[in-house]
C-alpha cells in the first residue's frame, strides 16, 4: 500500500508530504484545485516519462518520493530480477532536473524507467477518467475475461508457442523465396563450379607452373650457363676441381709435419668433396635440361586457364579460386538438397501450429465456461446500482487465424432497458452507464488480482444521489482487502471513506500554490455541506452531511 507520498516543485506543488492509512482514502477539491497534479506526480514515481514543463521552479529539481508497503505482495523476485535491495517498505524516488534529464531511483538504487514501469503494474492500478472507454477496447475486454478465468499461465503459454509458429513460418517462406530464385542461377552456378573444378587447382600450384614455364622459356640460355659452370669446375686443365684434387695431394704430404697442416688438409679435402659433388649436378642439370615442347604448352594452357578465371572472378590467386569453388559447392548443395529442407520445415510448421490449436482451444473453452459467470456477476452489480434491467451477453466467434489474444474475436454486448435490443457496449452505453460497468468490472477483478492500491478518479461521473452512494459503499467493501482511493465531487461517495484530504489552492508569496489537507470530522462535515449546498453552507447542508457520515 501507499504509505507516505512528497513532492517538492511539480507544477502548483511547492512542497507536501503526506501520509496515507490503509482503507478508503477520499480527495475532494474544486475543479482546478490540483487533484490532478497528485495523480501525475504519481504517476511520474509509476514510471510515466517525464515532462520539463512540470518544474515549478525551472531553476531546482523536481523530486517526488513514495513510500510502499510491499510485504503481502509477492513481488520480491521483481527486485532479484533486476538486483535491487529489497526492503518491506519500498522507496521510490524520481528527480526531474534543469537540465530537462530524470532519474529514478528504488531503494536508493538507480534503476530505467522500464523497471519502474514493472514495478508500478504490481503496485498501483489509476482508474483514469478516460479509462472507461476502455470498455470498448477488445484488449481489455479479453483482459476482463482472461482474469476471471485465471488465463494468465495458459494464455502466456499459448504466446510463447505462437511466436515460434510465426518463427517456424517465417523460415518456411524464406526458404520458399530461397528455392524460387536460386533456382533460377542454378544452372549458371553449376556451369562455373564445372569450370573451376575442371580447372584442379590446387594450392601453390600457381607459383610452381609459373617457375617451370620460366625454365622452359629459356632453356637455351640455361643450357649455355651450366655448360660454362661445367668448363669451368671440371675443365682438364683450368677445371677448379681438378686444380683443388692437385691441391689436396700437396697438402696431404704436409700432413706429417704438424697438425696445422693436417687440419687445413682435411678443409680442402672439404671444399674438393663439395665441388665435385656441385661439378656432378651441374652435369645432371645439362643432360636433362631439354623439354618438351608439348609440355610447354601445356603449362601455357594451364597457366592461361588460371589466369583467365582470375580476371573472370576478379580475385589475384589460386586460393581465392578455390574459396569460390567451395563456396558455390555449398550452394548448390543447399539449393540440391531444398527439397528436403522444405519438407521438414513444413513439418516445422505444422508442428508448432497443432501446439498453438491446443492452447488456444483451451483457452476459448475456459473463456466460454467463465462467461456466463462474469455476466451473472455484472448484471447483478449493475441492478444494485440503479440500472435493474440490465443485460450483458459476451459474444466469442473463432478467427480464422491465430492473434497474440487467441483464436477468438470478442464482442461486448450490453441492453439497459427491459426488452431492448444488444447493441455494442461501447455504442449503446451512457456515461454514467459506462461508469457503474467499469467499477463492476473492476470491483469483480479485484477479486482475482492482489493490487494493493486501487485509484479511482472520478469514477462516478454521470452518477448521482442514491446510485453514487451505493458506488461508494462497492468502493468501501473493496477496501477491504487493498487500499482505496477516490478522487469524487460527488458528497454520497465521499461521506463512505475512512480517511478524507482536501485538495486546494493558495496565493503565498504572491505564486498559486496546490496544497492537501487531511481533514478533521469537523472539517469533514464542513467539506461534504459545500459539497451538497455550495459555498455558502446552511445548517440543513451541515445536517445532511452529518447524515451520510451516520454522525
Amino acid at each position: 500500500m501507499l504509505q507516505t507520498l512528497a513532492i517538492k516543485n511539480f507544477a502548483l506543488i511547492e512542497d507536501i508530504k503526506v501520509s496515507f492509512s490503509e482503507g478508503f482514502t477520499i480527495i475532494t477539491g474544486e475543479t482546478g484545485a490540483g487533484k490532478s497534479i497528485l495523480l501525475d506526480a504519481l504517476s511520474l514515481i509509476l514510471g510515466k516519462r517525464a515532462d520539463l514543463g512540470a518544474l515549478r521552479n525551472t531553476d531546482e529539481k523536481c523530486i517526488i518520493e513514495a513510500e510502499f508497503a510491499v510485504k503481502s505482495y509477492n513481488i520480491k523476485p521483481i527486485f532479484d530480477q533486476e538486483d535491487i535491495d529489497y526492503e518491506d517498505i519500498t522507496l521510490i524516488r524520481r528527480e526531474i532536473l534543469p537540465s530537462g534529464k530524470s532519474r529514478a531511483f528504488v531503494n536508493d538504487s538507480p534503476v530505467t524507467l522500464d523497471v519502474l514501469s514493472q514495478l508500478g503494474k504490481v503496485l498501483v492500478d489509476i482508474h483514469s477518467q478516460h479509462e472507461t472507454q476502455l470498455l470498448g477496447n477488445e484488449d481489455f475486454q479479453f483482459h476482463i475475461v482472461d482474469t476471471l478465468a485465471q488465463n494468465e499461465a495458459i494464455l502466456n503459454q499459448y504466446q510463447e508457442e505462437l511466436k515460434i509458429h510465426r518463427k517456424n513460418i517465417k523460415k518456411l517462406k524464406e526458404l520458399q523465396d530461397f528455392q524460387k530464385n536460386t533456382q533460377k542461377e542454378y544452372d549458371y552456378n553449376t556451369f562455373i563450379f564445372n569450370e573451376l573444378q575442371d580447372a584442379d587447382l590446387e594450392e601453390g600450384m600457381q607459383e610452381e607452373l609459373e617457375e617451370i614455364h620460366e625454365q622452359a622459356s629459356n632453356v637455351e640460355d640455361i643450357k649455355e650457363r651450366l655448360s660454362q659452370a661445367e668448363q669451368l669446375l671440371s675443365d682438364e686443365e683450368i677445371g677448379i676441381v681438378n686444380q683443388l684434387r692437385d691441391l689436396k695431394i700437396t697438402f696431404s704430404q704436409l700432413n706429417n709435419y704438424g697438425n696445422n697442416y693436417a687440419e687445413l688438409s682435411e678443409r680442402i679435402e672439404n671444399a674438393f668433396i663439395e665441388l665435385d659433388d656441385i661439378a656432378q649436378e651441374i652435369y645432371s642439370f645439362a643432360e636433362n635440361v631439354d623439354f618438351d615442347p608439348r609440355e610447354l604448352v601445356a603449362v601455357q594452357q594451364k597457366l592461361q586457364k588460371i589466369y583467365d578465371l582470375q580476371k573472370k572472378h576478379q580475385v589475384g590467386s589460386v586460393e581465392e579460386l578455390i574459396a569460390i569453388q567451395n563456396q558455390l559447392e555449398e550452394e548448390l548443395a543447399q539449393i540440391e538438397n531444398i527439397e528436403d529442407t522444405l519438407a521438414q520445415q513444413e513439418k516445422e510448421v505444422s508442428q508448432s501450429l497443432e501446439k498453438v490449436k491446443k492452447l488456444a482451444l483451451q483457452i476459448s473453452e475456459r473463456r466460454q465456461k467463465i462467461i456466463p459467470k462474469l455476466t451473472q456477476m455484472l448484471e447483478q452489480m449493475l441492478s444494485e446500482l440503479g440500472i435493474p434491467n440490465a443485460r450483458f451477453q459476451i459474444e466469442l466467434s473463432p478467427l480464422s487465424d491465430f492473434q497474440t489474444n487467441g483464436n477468438d474475436e470478442i464482442q461486448f454486448l450490453f441492453s439497459a432497458n427491459k426488452g431492448g435490443n444488444f447493441g455494442l457496449l461501447k455504442k449503446v452505453a451512457s456515461g454514467g452507464e459506462l461508469s457503474r460497468i467499469m467499477l463492476s468490472v473492476k470491483s469483480i477483478l479485484a477479486t482475482k488480482i492482489a493490487l494493493p492500491t486501487i485509484i479511482f478518479d472520478e469514477i462516478d461521473t454521470g452518477v448521482s444521489g442514491e446510485i453514487s452512494q451505493k458506488m461508494g459503499e462497492i468502493m468501501k467493501q473493496m477496501s477491504t482487502n487493498r487500499q482505496v482511493f477516490a478522487i469524487t465531487h460527488l458528497p454520497q461517495v465521499a461521506a463512505k471513506g475512512s480517511e478524507h484530504f482536501k485538495v486546494f489552492k493558495e496565493d503565498i508569496n504572491g505564486k498559486t500554490t496546490t496544497l492537501l489537507k487531511q481533514l478533521t470530522s469537523e472539517e469533514r462535515i464542513e467539506e461534504l455541506a459545500q459539497m451538497l449546498g455550495g459555498k455558502q453552507v446552511t445548517e440543513t447542508a451541515r445536517q445532511h452531511a452529518k447524515q451520510l457520515l451516520q454522525i
